[in-house]
């Protein structure tokens, strides 16, 4: 192995919250097993926050269902000060819950009962939808228009996956690029997608 294998980037850091604690360490295990570094563990959603607020994790993994305060007012906390990505753990697939998750700013959920194939790749899709959050965000300064574009980059991603086969961070890179060739805002580069490849309403 030679030093440049070495220096390998730093284990994303992840604070864990979950109420039952057979599970808390069942998924302790799967993260560290996976190469995640667990900086701290919750057993309720104000820890959660408190904790996630002082470490500054890459990411949160929390459940839904937990005392003080529950994984979607956490979460929601954690989103609106910009604290760290978050994945809900929830026992229910309840299309409701799944909304207010969304709003509250989680980021992927997990039906329970989960196996690391599950859990890992909506870790994968929480870290990536952030990274995109963030650049967007230094892109666009006024919230209202914050959302909007976020909307719309949303839609231009969900065409470029429809029509052109790409994954979710593949058109995001995609919008990212043209918009730095063409120098364009994001905004104007997924309007264009939009005005392109939506059907168009005769």
């Amino acid at each position: 192995m030679t030093d440049a294998d070495t220096t390998t980037v730093p284990p994303r850091r992840v604070v864990v919250a979950e109420d039952e604690s057979l599970i808390r360490l069942d998924i302790v295990e799967i993260l560290r097993d996976n190469g995640f570094d667990v900086v701290g563990e919750a057993g309720d959603g104000e820890t959660a926050v408190a904790l996630a607020t002082e470490l500054r994790p890459d990411l949160v993994v929390m459940d839904v269902k937990m005392p003080k305060l529950t994984g979607i007012q956490a979460a929601e906390q954690l989103s609106k000060n910009h604290i760290a990505p978050v994945v809900l753990l929830t026992a229910f697939s309840q299309k409701e819950l799944v909304e207010q998750a969304s709003e509250a700013g989680a980021l992927a959920y997990v039906v329970k009962p989960f196996t690391p194939n599950d859990l890992l790749p909506a870790i994968e899709i929480a870290l990536a939808r952030y990274a995109q959050i963030i650049a967007l965000e230094a892109e666009v300064g006024d919230l209202v228009e914050r959302f909007e574009t976020r909307k719309l980059v949303d839609r231009a991603k969900g065409l470029l996956n429809e029509k052109m086969g790409l994954t979710e961070p593949e058109a995001f890179r995609w919008i990212q690029k043209a918009s730095m060739d063409r120098r364009l805002t994001m905004h104007d580069v997924a309007q264009a997608i939009i005005e392109q490849l939506a059907p168009k309403k005769s």
